[in-house]
C-alpha cells in the first residue's frame, strides 16, 4: 500500500498549560493521510494487503460495526489494490445505513449482516472454520487488525516522528498499535496508553500475542481514567472539550479515539504526570468519519 506520507505532519501545539509545565507537546496528523480513511487503519492493514496479493487471493474478508472505522478503510484499501472485499457486520442490517457502512458500499464491499450472538462467536474456531469455507480464496483479516501481521504495519508509524521526544501517546482499541508502537521506540523513550474501553486489563497479554516477545514494562504507561463510559461512549463535557481544542488549536478528533486519548494526556499535564522538559507525541489515529454519526452542529468542525 503506497502512503502519501507528504501530507502527514507533525504539528506542535503553543499553549500557556504547556509552558508553565514546561513541556512540548505535538500531534502526528494521521488524520490527514487520506479525506475518508485516515490515521493507523491501512497501516495495520499492509501486511495483509501484501500477503493476500502475493498469493494471488479475490480479496479480504474482515469484521466490525455499523461505525467501523476499520471496515471503510479495508474497503478503499482493497478496492485501491484491486481486491474484493467483505465485511461481516455486527446485529441485523438496518431499516437505515450509517454513513460508514454507505462508505464501504461506495467503495465496493459486500456486506453480510449477522446477529450481535453470532458476531460474539466470531473468533471460535467453528466460525472461522465456516468463515474461510464460505470465502475459500479470501483472507481473512481480524476486527481492527489484532494480529502479528497487523502490529507489524502499526511499526512503520514510528518512523513519521522525525523529532526526538520522551513520551509517544495512543489510543488503545485492541492494542494493535500500541504493540507497533513498543516495536519500534528508542530506549529512552515510554509509550502511554489510553484505552477507549471498560475495563482492559489484559493489555500485557494482547502484546505478547501481537508482537511474541517481551518488552520494557518501564516503557509503557497504561492510564485507564479516560473512556468516557466505555467504547463510543461520550459525555457532554468530552464533546465541549473537543470544540475547545479545535478553537484552540484547529485540531479536529473523534470521540471514540482521539478525542479520549488527547483529553487524558492533556489533563495529565495538568496534574504534573510529565517531568519538565518532556518532549510528547500523540498519535492521531484518525476515524473522524465517525463524527458524521453525531447530530448536525454537534461539533463545530
Amino acid at each position: 500500500m503506497i502512503f502519501p506520507v507528504s501530507k502527514i505532519s507533525l504539528q506542535r501545539l503553543s499553549d500557556e498549560l504547556f509552558d508553565q509545565k514546561q513541556v512540548c507537546l505535538s500531534v502526528l496528523r494521521l488524520d490527514t493521510l487520506h479525506r475518508v480513511v485516515s490515521g493507523n487503519k491501512l497501516y495495520k492493514l499492509h501486511y495483509f494487503l501484501q500477503n493476500a496479493l502475493q498469493q494471488s487471493l479475490n480479496g479480504m474478508v474482515t469484521f466490525g460495526g455499523a461505525y467501523s472505522n476499520h471496515l471503510v478503510a479495508m474497503a478503499f484499501a482493497c478496492k485501491e489494490a484491486g481486491l474484493k472485499s467483505i465485511g461481516i457486520v455486527r446485529g441485523e442490517r438496518p431499516p437505515l445505513l450509517s454513513h460508514t457502512l454507505h462508505a464501504c458500499i461506495d467503495y465496493g464491499m459486500t456486506l453480510k449482516f449477522i446477529s450481535r450472538q453470532e458476531y460474539s462467536e466470531k473468533e471460535q474456531p467453528g466460525f472461522l472454520k465456516e468463515i474461510k469455507a464460505e470465502y475459500e480464496n479470501y483472507l481473512v483479516v481480524p476486527e481492527g487488525g489484532y494480529d502479528p501481521a497487523g502490529s507489524a504495519g502499526a511499526a512503520m508509524i514510528i518512523d513519521l516522528i522525525n523529532e526526538d521526544c520522551s513520551h509517544i501517546c495512543c489510543a488503545v482499541g485492541t492494542a494493535t498499535t500500541l504493540a507497533g508502537l513498543l516495536q519500534g521506540i528508542k530506549k529512552e523513550q515510554q509509550i502511554i496508553g489510553i484505552p477507549v474501553l471498560k475495563n482492559m486489563h489484559d493489555i500485557p497479554q494482547r502484546i505478547k500475542f501481537l508482537t511474541n516477545h517481551l518488552f520494557n514494562p518501564q516503557q509503557l504507561k497504561i492510564i485507564n481514567d479516560y473512556h468516557f463510559g466505555g467504547y463510543a461512549k461520550k459525555t457532554p463535557a468530552l464533546v465541549d472539550w473537543m470544540n475547545l481544542l479545535y478553537q484552540k488549536h484547529q485540531l479536529p478528533t473523534d470521540f471514540v479515539y482521539t478525542g479520549k486519548m488527547m483529553f487524558g494526556i492533556i489533563d495529565r499535564i495538568k496534574k504534573d504526570l510529565f517531568q519538565k522538559g518532556s518532549k510528547i507525541v500523540c498519535i492521531h489515529t484518525g476515524g473522524l468519519q465517525g463524527n458524521l454519526s453525531l447530530p448536525p452542529g454537534t461539533l463545530v468542525f
